[in-house]
């Protein structure tokens, strides 16, 4: 396989946090046309900053995914489609892109996307590498190799296994806990016939995408009604992650932390507050890491005013809990392989004394 850009070693005092300030969309007031907040990435960096979490030097930059990168996973005939204006319009769900020139939605629309995306295929290997890693974009489930929708034009999800699979040594199971409102059907499609690739879904059984043939990936389904609040969510999401992980230890998990499960959000059609956000990634996390098993989250769904704050309060809490630690990070003690040549040195040790 190429080598690619994405894998190279960012400096070991950065956090492994992703973002790059190419990922806000920002054009004309274009952006206002779709109910989300589009410059919400860069909002939860801003908080992040506030907090004194992080600092821009010590943040992860994502690089753009290039077309070699995206053939991992996405067909060429795909990625041609794209150079059309009104199919780009019809994947984001904003109809006035169909009448830019393309040279206009490749920089200003795709350009983004495409760094999120390669900020999910980075934060794959820092997950690996750290323990622990969050893209603060990315999360496009609704996009496989050959069909995008839903606001999703990559299949950043299905490529930052792809690459782990193909690139890193020892990687061969994965499991995917998608928790965005939606169903995730990209992945879903894409890893379909895949027994390396175990799927956890908790959506809104009424809403888009309604994919019937993507459902038979789901190994755990779990079908939310309209309005499903916090005790019910949280109980069915802690007992399926459990579950899931009880079923198959993989070697990552990729944790899809969509926030349009939101009370009011326009889409989601869930009524969890943001106590409950927080409390839903807390669960994941602490499920991950009692189990020593790498976690990559991606943002994903959810675009009211309020969300970028909510998603910077879950971060700056799983920091408060010690589930995501720099420190920790850095030395590689998140890192399952590195903590068992730790412990057998150890042992060797008191074999020899």
């Amino acid at each position: 396989p190429h080598r690619t850009e994405l894998y190279e070693d960012p400096p070991s005092a950065c956090w492994p946090i992703v973002y790059s300030p190419d990922y806000n969309i920002t054009f004309m007031g274009l952006e206002k046309l779709h109910p989300f907040d589009a410059g919400k990435w860069g909002k939860v960096i801003n908080f992040l900053k506030e907090e004194k979490l992080i600092a821009d030097d010590l943040i992860v930059q994502a690089r753009e995914a290039t077309d070699e990168d995206l053939l991992v996973v996405h067909t060429r005939r795909y990625l041609n489609k794209l150079k059309w204006s009104f199919v780009v319009a019809t994947i984001t769900e904003i109809p006035p892109v169909a009448f830019l020139p393309n040279f206009v939605v490749q920089r200003k629309v795709l350009k983004p996307l495409r760094t999120q995306t390669g900020g999910t295929i980075m934060a794959g290997k820092l997950a690996l590498d750290r323990g622990w890693a969050i893209n603060v974009g990315g999360g496009f489930h609704h996009c496989s190799s050959d069909k995008g929708g839903g606001f999703c034009a990559y299949a950043d999800i299905t490529l930052a296994v792809r690459f782990l699979f193909e690139r890193v040594q020892g990687v061969s199971k994965a499991t995917i806990i998608d928790l965005d409102a939606h169903q995730g059907n990209g992945h879903e499609r894409d890893f379909m016939d895949d027994h390396r690739v175990y799927i956890m879904d908790a959506y809104n059984r009424y809403i888009y995408p309604g994919d019937g043939f993507a459902k038979r990936a789901i190994k755990r389904k779990v079908e939310l009604e309209w309005g499903t609040e916090d005790a019910e969510y949280l109980q069915k999401v802690h007992t399926h992650v459990e579950g899931a992980l009880n079923e198959l230890k993989p070697d990552i998990i990729v944790y899809n932390a969509g926030t349009d499960i939101l009370d009011g959000d326009p889409l989601g059609g869930l009524a969890i507050s943001p106590q409950g956000i927080v409390k839903r990634d807390e669960v994941v996390f602490k499920a991950a890491r009692s189990r020593r098993i790498p976690i990559l989250m991606v943002t994903s769904g959810g675009y009211q005013k309020r969300t970028a704050r909510i998603i910077a309060d879950s971060i700056l809490n799983l920091h408060n809990l010690g589930l995501i630690d720099k420190e920790l990070a850095t030395s590689g003690a998140g890192n399952p392989k590195v903590e068992q040549m730790i412990r057998d040195s150890a042992k060797d040790l008191t074999n020899l004394s």
